[in-house]
Order: C-alpha cells, then sequence, then structure tokens
C-alpha cells in the first residue's frame, strides 16, 4: 500500500473545499487528480504534504499518518515558480539536495544525469532568471525530485512546456515511476493524464465524481465514440442512434446513443460498398472530462 485518503474532508468557516474525499495510490504508480481550477485539488496537495491539517478523515503512507512520516520520503513541483532567479542553475540542485540531506558527490552524479537528460548542460552555470520559462519548469522538475522520494507530487508539471520538452518531461516520469516512485500529477491537459495514468480522481467542487481506472470511467459510457471516413455525406443522411454527427477534417465524427448502433449504421453507410474507415471507441478523457463536469460535449 503507498497512499491512501479515508474520507478527507477540509473546511473553512462556512466554506468546504474537499469533501469526503476517497482514493489510494499503490506504489510505483502514476495517478491523476483532475478538475478545473478551484476544484480542490491544491488543498488536497497540502493535506497530503501536511501543509494543512485535515478537517475530517485521515491520509496515511504506507499505512502510517502523514504527519508522521520522514519529510524527506515527499516531494512537491507546485504550479508557481519556487527557484531562486538569481541562483546559478546547478548551484539551485545542490542547494536543494543538501537542504534534503544529500551528500554532495551523490549528487553531483543525479544533476549530472538529469541536466543531461533534460538538455540543460549549455544552462547549467547560467542564472535562472535568464532561462525561458520552459527550461526554468525543467529546473524546478528536477529540483523537486533529486533527493529520490518515495512519493512525488506534480501540480501541472506540463505548464510552459513545448511539445518537445513535453516528451522529455513525460519519459522522465515514466523513468521516475520505472524506479519504483509513485507519482501523484495534476495537469489541465487530458491527453496528458491519460497517456500517463492507470488511476485517477475526478473532483468537481471538492467532491469526487470518480475515483478509479481510467478504463472503467470510459467503460461507463461505452463505446459511443463512431469514426468514419466515406465519400458519403453523412450529414445529409439520417442514421440510427445519433446524438450528435460532425465533419472534422476529412473525417465523420459520430456520437452514438448507444454502441449497438454501429452495426446498423455500418450496413446503411456501407451498402456492399467499400469505407476507407469505420472505428468504433470510447470517448476520450479530455471529453468525458468536459461531460463530468458540466461542458458542452454530449
Amino acid at each position: 500500500m503507498g497512499l491512501k485518503l479515508e474520507h478527507v474532508t477540509k473546511r473553512y468557516k462556512d466554506f468546504t473545499a474537499v469533501q469526503d474525499l476517497n482514493f489510494e495510490i499503490d506504489k510505483g504508480e502514476i495517478f491523476g487528480l483532475i478538475g478545473q481550477n478551484g476544484a480542490g485539488k491544491t488543498t488536497t496537495f497540502r493535506m497530503i504534504l501536511d501543509l494543512q491539517e485535515t478537517t475530517e478523515g485521515k491520509i496515511t503512507w504506507e499505512g502510517t499518518l502523514i504527519n508522521k512520516v520522514n519529510r524527506d520520503l515527499l516531494g512537491y513541483l507546485p504550479e508557481e515558480r519556487g527557484i531562486f532567479p538569481q541562483m546559478k542553475v546547478e548551484e539551485q540542485l545542490y542547494f536543494f539536495g543538501e537542504l534534503r540531506g544529500m551528500k554532495r558527490d551523490e549528487l553531483k552524479r543525479e544533476i549530472d544525469f538529469w541536466i543531461e537528460r533534460f538538455e540543460l548542460e549549455e544552462k547549467r552555470k547560467d542564472k535562472a532568471e535568464t532561462l525561458s520559462k520552459g527550461n526554468q519548469q525543467k529546473v524546478q522538475l528536477i529540483a523537486s525530485f533529486i533527493h529520490k522520494p518515495k512519493f512525488l507530487i506534480l501540480d501541472e508539471p506540463f505548464s510552459g512546456l513545448d511539445p518537445v520538452n513535453k516528451d522529455l518531461l513525460k519519459n522522465a516520469i515514466l523513468h521516475l515511476r520505472d524506479q519504483g516512485m509513485t507519482i501523484l500529477f495534476s495537469s489541465h491537459q487530458m491527453d496528458n493524464v491519460e497517456e500517463l495514468c492507470d488511476h485517477l480522481c475526478l473532483l468537481k467542487r471538492g467532491i469526487s465524481l470518480f475515483s478509479g481506472s481510467l478504463l472503467d470511467l470510459k467503460k461507463q459510457y461505452g463505446k459511443t465514440k463512431l469514426t468514419i471516413r466515406t465519400e458519403l455525406s453523412l450529414l445529409d443522411m439520417t442514421l440510427p442512434g445519433v446524438k450528435e454527427c460532425q465533419y472534422v477534417k476529412d473525417e465523420y465524427v459520430l456520437t452514438l446513443e448507444d454502441e449497438r448502433f454501429a452495426e446498423d449504421i455500418f450496413k446503411v453507410v456501407s451498402n456492399g460498398q467499400y469505407i476507407e474507415k469505420f472505428s468504433l471507441d470510447y470517448l476520450s478523457l479530455d471529453e468525458i472530462f468536459k461531460d463530468q463536469v458540466g461542458g458542452t460535449h454530449v
């Protein structure tokens, strides 16, 4: 067992930020905590880090109350920048590592490894304030786990990163997981959550709408997304069980009432003719998220 939240509630006078929150994160797992701004994610992070007390409920790590564990077991990347603008990149990483009790020779190996991995070799002697937003984010990320914590919280880790650096970060997160680190992260970019997480918790106004495996969440909706590429004009056709039909680039994207209608639609559209693409799948996490938190989708 890794991290466990049991009936966790946080109240501020008349405002309830988090209400009866329950989820578990297995050791060596990447777990997503998602929700709109104000959903209670940051409050949850602060309670896990013991920066705020719970009003009710308890949080444990390997069965021990979170406020009793060694703080060096935890790592945290906040959404806001937290590095020193006048300090050089390399000096920052030594500072944060030594602050966590690491020896300088051990730190050198780790710093050299991650500076090379994040393509910061030419920036290691530069002051943080001279770096791009993306490179500052990479430095802060390294600082959050340079001491090799057992449990790491990443709050919007992809903020400010271009596609190439996002891939560097994703690979780094997977590397840390493979080394046995347990990771809880939040992102507004659902494709990142979908790619990295097997399990997640979806918050809305402090209440958990879902906690469990991503596949189980998708199965609640069923395979209702049908993509068709054909020379026919489907927008002019009346098809059974179709709630919505859109033409996106060179494909028709249909939202079905139920996946059982796909077979009938195939018969109507094909009519013995060639169809270049006919693909039935689950909704994306982004589409499910918009539906769950009150977006315009379905």
